[in-house]
C-alpha cells in the first residue's frame, strides 16, 4: 500500500513550496557569500590552508578532519572527499580522541577542526594537546574571534548571515557552507597534485569508472581453446559448426602460424546464404571478412567496448592479436558486461 499524504490546503501547499525555496536560497546565499569573501582574507587564509594541506601530505602526513555534532557529520564527508581525490585523509572523533585517539596523529599530520562556534568543549579540550605535538591545525567556524579561531595556525571563516532553520537554531546554512568551503579545498587539491581519471579509479576500483579505467581486454578475454579458429581451406560447414560449438557468434580465419586472416560471423554466414544456392561446397576464405576490427591484449576494456558499440559487432565479438597481428584471444559483449565495463 503506498503512502497517502495528509491532506492540506492549498495555502498550507504553497506555504510549504515557499518555505522550501527560502531554505535552498538561504544556503545558496551562504556559499555565494563565502566565494565572494575569498578575494579578502578568507582569500589569504584559504591559499594559506591549502599550501599547507598540499606541503604536509607531500611530505606523507595526513588530514585529520574532527568535529563534534553536526560539524562532525560534515567533517566525515570532508575528509572522505579529500581521501577519494588524492590527498590522505581521515576523521576522527573527537569524543574518542582523549581516550586514545590522539595517538592516532603525529607532528607530520595536520587537523581540520571545525566548530560553528569555535568554542565546542570536545574540540577545545584537544588543543593543548595537539599544540604539544606541533601538529598545525586549520580551523574551520564562524567566529574568528572564538577559542579555536585563536589557537589554530589557519582560520577559515565559515560564518553565515543566517541558518535557514526559521529559529535561526539548527546548523544548515553554516553546515552546507563548511561542507563547501571543504570541497573547495579538496578539489583545488587534486588540481595542483595532478590527480586525474586514472587515480581516480585508482582510489574507487569498485565503481564503473574503477571499471572502465583499469580493467584491460587481457582481463576479460577468452583464450586458447575457448576462441573459435579455421583455417581459411575450411568448409563452410566446418567454420559453421565451429561457431557453434564455441558460442561466440564468429569465428576466426587464422594462417599456420596462427597470423589472423579474417573472421567469419554470423553476418558473413547470412550474406552468403543470400547469394550461393549451396553453401556446402564453400570455403571459408571465399566469404569471410578479410580486414576485421581487432585490438591488443594490453589496450583498456572501456576501448574493446567503444569499438564493439562503434562498429555494431556485439553479436559477433573482437578478436585480440599481437603485434604481429598473431590471435590470441577474443572479446564478446557480454564479457564486458559480466565484467560491468558495459
Amino acid at each position: 500500500m503506498g503512502y497517502i499524504l495528509p491532506s492540506r490546503s492549498v495555502s498550507d501547499t504553497a506555504k510549504t513550496l515557499a518555505l522550501a525555496r527560502q531554505t535552498l536560497e538561504i544556503e545558496a546565499d551562504a556559499i555565494r557569500s563565502l566565494a565572494a569573501n575569498l578575494v579578502d582574507s578568507l582569500g589569504q587564509n584559504f591559499v594559506a590552508a591549502h599550501r599547507l594541506l598540499f606541503e604536509v601530505t607531500e611530505r606523507k602526513g595526513r588530514v585529520v578532519v574532527t568535529g563534534m555534532g553536526k560539524s562532525g557529520h560534515i567533517g566525515g564527508k570532508i575528509a572522505s572527499t579529500l581521501a577519494s581525490t588524492g590527498t590522505p585523509a581521515f576523521f576522527m572523533h573527537p569524543g574518542e580522541a582523549s581516550h586514545g585517539d590522539l595517538g592516532m596523529i603525529t607532528k607530520d599530520d595536520v587537523v581540520i577542526a571545525i566548530s560553528n562556534s569555535g568554542e565546542s568543549d570536545e574540540i577545545v579540550k584537544l588543543l593543548p594537546q595537539l599544540k604539544r605535538r606541533g601538529t598545525p591545525i586549520i580551523a574551520m567556524t564562524g567566529r574568528a574571534d572564538s577559542t579555536l579561531s585563536q589557537a589554530a595556525t589557519i582560520h577559515l571563516d565559515t560564518a553565515v548571515a543566517k541558518e535557514a532553520c526559521p529559529l535561526n537554531l539548527a546548523p544548515t546554512a553554516s553546515t552546507t557552507a563548511t561542507l563547501a568551503l571543504g570541497d573547495a579545498l579538496a578539489v583545488t587539491l587534486l588540481d595542483a597534485r595532478g590527480f586525474g581519471e586514472e587515480e581516480y579509479a585508482m582510489h574507487h576500483p569498485g565503481g564503473s569508472l574503477g571499471r572502465r579505467l583499469l580493467m584491460h581486454v587481457s582481463d576479460v578475454m577468452v583464450t586458447g581453446e575457448r576462441v573459435p579458429t579455421v583455417a581459411e581451406d575450411a568448409l563452410l560447414t566446418t567454420a559453421i559448426l565451429e561457431m557453434s560449438k564455441k558460442g561466440l557468434g564468429m569465428t576466426a580465419v587464422v594462417g599456420a602460424d596462427h597470423t589472423l586472416l579474417g573472421v567469419f560471423s554470423d553476418g558473413d554466414l547470412r550474406r552468403a546464404l543470400e547469394t550461393h544456392d549451396n553453401i556446402r561446397t564453400l570455403y571459408v576464405r571465399d566469404v569471410m571478412t578479410k580486414t576485421p576490427k581487432t585490438i591488443a591484449a594490453d589496450k583498456l576494456a572501456a576501448e574493446a567496448a567503444d569499438t564493439i558499440q562503434q562498429h555494431k559487432i556485439g553479436s559477433s565479438g573482437l578478436l585480440v592479436v599481437d603485434t604481429k597481428n598473431q590471435l590470441v584471444g577474443a572479446i564478446h559483449v557480454l564479457d564486458l558486461m559480466r565484467a560491468g565495463v558495459l
